[in-house]
């Protein structure tokens, strides 16, 4: 889908490389400028594979690693050379910090009119917040999502996945798409502001609109649902949860015959949504009873024969393990030239006329400055003797040679 597109991409840690993993996985030649010490999160235990911590490989495949002092008045011309070959600039530096080195928006268009420049950053490049470090908690802690996390009666919980880095990844991505269609259209180039509290912010949807309207504040939401009573986990027989999302008329009908409780679909408290909604902890009274006389796979062939929405509560090793899994081809193992392997999530983008990396297409994530002398041979036009004086001054990292092998599904 993104196949001609280039991108620089300037990002470290997970918002970033997450995102510019998505544009690689749809096809974009993705090339990771990194500075001398390379991605951070290469070195974050406890897990490495080549090296590399099995964090940097989860979200840095496909890849390719040019490493770049951009500090450096050598290092900042090479990358500028660069910017005039590319359509997109991503970085996730704190706001100020491009400016600093003359590679913001304004210097870059004036290398390249048509660039395309995306900044995540944590509040924005104004507002009151700007200045301020951020990471996925921290984000997730002043929207208000942490307070909706866990049960009640329990201290706020931030949520397994890092949703304040991934969704502002995922917005980046989705804004750097849209703008290459644009690019397409107008000739135009643009620049985009990401600011993962706002993301994060947005994703509260109808917890926003509810309170706007009401005034209530909502709190810890467990399993369960503010407005569906029925969609909500249950615990069975053996001590395992169900999950169950009875979330319509016809549904709740169901459920009540699925587990042998057919006479609450007429009682007048729970006739329709509203009237169970106001006597939820009656319903749940004489729900929780029935799910604890199941056992969890009887309760789940009950529910699914009787077209119930309702899923077993996995670990993450269930969740991989599971078949439909690698029937949707959600597991990537990739392996490098010299063949270390390392298994990541993959990619949930399909496409009938194709456009998306598919399961034998990933390449393994780049050593730190694999395919400098590569990119700079290959883009710039340098020459062999060019790029080891610029390593020798420093512009350039030590690099090794590095041809990333294709991966293969599970």
């Amino acid at each position: 889908m993104l196949d001609g597109v280039r991108v620089l991409d300037l990002t470290q840690f997970l918002s970033g490389p997450f995102g510019s993993q998505m544009l690689a996985d749809l096809g974009a030649e993705v090339i990771k400028i990194e500075p001398r010490g390379g991605d951070s999160s290469r070195a974050i235990p406890p897990h490495f594979v080549r090296g590399d911590s099995a964090y940097f490989h989860a979200v840095n495949r496909g890849k390719k690693s040019v490493q770049i002092d951009l500090k450096s008045p050598a290092g900042r011309a090479v990358f500028l050379e660069l910017v005039r070959t590319a359509d997109v600039v991503f970085d996730n530096f704190r706001p100020g910090v491009l400016e600093r080195l003359q590679l913001d928006h304004a210097q870059l268009e004036r290398v390249n009119p048509k660039i395309i420049t995306c900044s995540v950053t944590g509040f924005g490049e104004h507002g009151q917040y700007r200045d301020r470090p951020a990471y996925d908690a921290i984000v997730q802690a002043m929207s208000g999502g942490m307070s909706l996390t866990g049960h009640a009666g329990a201290p706020p919980a931030r949520m397994g996945i890092p949703i304040g880095d991934l969704s502002a990844g995922m917005y980046a991505a989705t804004a750097i798409a849209a703008s290459l269609v644009r690019l397409h259209r107008t000739g135009a180039g643009d620049h985009i502001e990401i600011a993962m509290l706002d993301c994060q912010l947005a994703m509260l949807t109808y917890q926003a609109a509810y309170y706007l309207f009401s005034g209530a504040v909502p709190g810890p939401q467990g399993s369960g649902h503010v407005s569906i009573p029925t969609y909500r986990s249950f615990r069975c027989a053996d001590d395992r949860y169900v999950m169950v999302t009875a979330n319509t008329e016809a549904m709740w009908r169901s459920l009540c015959a699925a587990i042998g409780v057919a006479e609450l679909a007429d009682d007048p408290r729970f006739v329709d949504a509203g009237a169970r909604l106001r006597n939820q902890v009656e319903l749940w009274v004489r729900l929780e009873p029935a799910f604890r006389e199941l056992p969890a796979e009887e309760a789940l062939a009950r529910l699914v024969n009787a077209g119930v929405p309702a899923a077993p509560m996995n670990t993450v090793a269930d969740a991989l393990d599971d078949a439909n899994t690698a029937d949707r081809e959600m597991l990537l193992e990739l392996i490098s030239a010299e063949g270390a392997v390392v298994m990541v999530s993959g990619n949930p983008i399909k496409s009938t006329r194709g456009g998306c990396r598919g399961p034998h297409d990933h390449q393994f994530p780049p050593r730190l400055g694999g395919q400098t002398a590569e990119v700079l041979a290959d883009l710039l036009g340098y020459e062999a003797a060019h790029i080891e004086r610029l390593r020798r001054q420093g512009a350039v990292g030590a690099f090794e040679s590095d041809t990333p092998s294709k991966g293969l599904a599970n």
